[in-house]
């Protein structure tokens, strides 16, 4: 069973070939000349898968040493994300299906998160609880099998990424301002200021993350009105740090406990969080639970996740369910489709 799969939802565009859940190949090209922006332009990233899907699909192949012919279907996401950089990808999967051929399977982006764990470690064990972090994700599921899973909690407003890119910006940290945030903090006090934990007590496993950036923006104008001092940074970014990781950790470790799992994993571009992979790795532990820390590759968006769980529906259902192309992308978050 060989699957080709193309990931391209926001501004990475990524080719993968899957052969018997095996990665053979997992190519990703992002797009840098977002950050000085601050932020993705939803018409440029488009522009860029374009200009790049027909160069990363074929370096997959390459390096999976496979042609197209000896595929057995083409895999792609098709939600939730920018709408322009789905079509990409979802067109230019249709073309491949057309031309050769081959079954099309769409998948959900998040979908792919949560199943990434499996990729690297075939010892994980159903169920688990799955956190899934990112610049447009914040949320808590209870994975029951590769077909059923079930909504826990999600953000009631913005993501725990987002917060770290916006309060990043308040800093003067470049785009996106999680990675910077996580190395300054190594060298900061984390208990040096106090930042609000939404939701932390709050009886169930919703996030919220505004009150955070609001509070960081006040903090900054009374305290540092002619701007932040450079030796203060660190224990700026340690402390904001601290308040994301706190209510990510707790509310991880509290469903995997409620719901009595061996699993817990974290997947999504911020679960590369370094404070975040060792408190998480460490509190689990001591209730009898295993974290997965996903490789670098596999915490940012890409293909493999996507083959992965694409060659699990296709094992499920049998490629003749995967005939029509009609199919729509969608840019709608999983909050909107929760799947009980």
């Amino acid at each position: 069973m060989n699957i080709l799969a193309i990931e391209s939802s926001c501004d990475e565009t990524a080719a993968s070939v899957i052969s018997n859940s095996r990665v053979l190949s997992n190519i990703i090209s992002s797009q840098h000349f977002h950050s000085k922006y601050g932020g993705v332009i939803p018409e440029l990233a488009s522009r860029a898968h374009l200009a790049s899907i027909s160069l990363v699909v074929r370096e997959a192949l390459t390096k999976a040493e496979k042609n197209i012919e000896e595929m057995n279907a083409i895999a792609v996401t098709t939600e939730p994300g920018l709408i322009g950089s789905l079509i990409v990808g979802s067109n230019f999967a249709k073309g491949l299906s057309i031309k050769y051929n081959l079954p099309i399977i769409p998948v959900n982006h998040l979908e792919g998160h949560l199943y990434s764990g499996n990729i690297q470690d075939e010892t994980i064990v159903l169920p688990y609880i799955a956190l899934v972090v990112s610049g447009g994700h914040t949320a808590l599921f209870k994975v029951e099998s590769y077909s059923k899973y079930k909504v826990l909690g999600s953000t009631v407003d913005d993501a725990s990424g987002e917060a770290f890119d916006k309060i990043g910006t308040m800093l003067g940290l470049p785009y996106p301002a999680g990675p910077e945030i996580d190395k300054l903090a190594k060298t900061g006090n984390p208990r040096a200021y106090v930042f609000p934990r939404g939701m932390l007590h709050s009886g169930n496993y919703n996030f919220s993350f505004s009150g955070l950036k609001t509070s960081v923006r006040y903090f900054l104008e009374k305290q540092f009105p002619q701007g932040l001092p450079e030796d203060k940074l660190s224990d700026v970014c340690a402390s904001v740090q601290e308040a994301i990781v706190d209510v990510l950790v707790k509310k991880s470790i509290d469903a995997s406990v409620e719901y009595n799992v061996k699993h817990l994993i974290i997947a999504g571009g911020v679960s590369a969080n370094s404070c975040l992979r060792k408190r998480a790795t460490d509190l689990a532990k001591l209730q009898g639970i295993k974290v997965v820390v996903l490789n670098p590759d596999y915490c940012i968006d890409n293909a493999a996740m996507i083959g992965f769980i694409a060659e699990k529906r296709l094992l499920e259902n049998g490629p003749d369910a995967y005939q029509d192309l009609t199919f729509k992308v969608n840019a709608s978050s999983l909050r909107a489709k929760r799947k009980k």
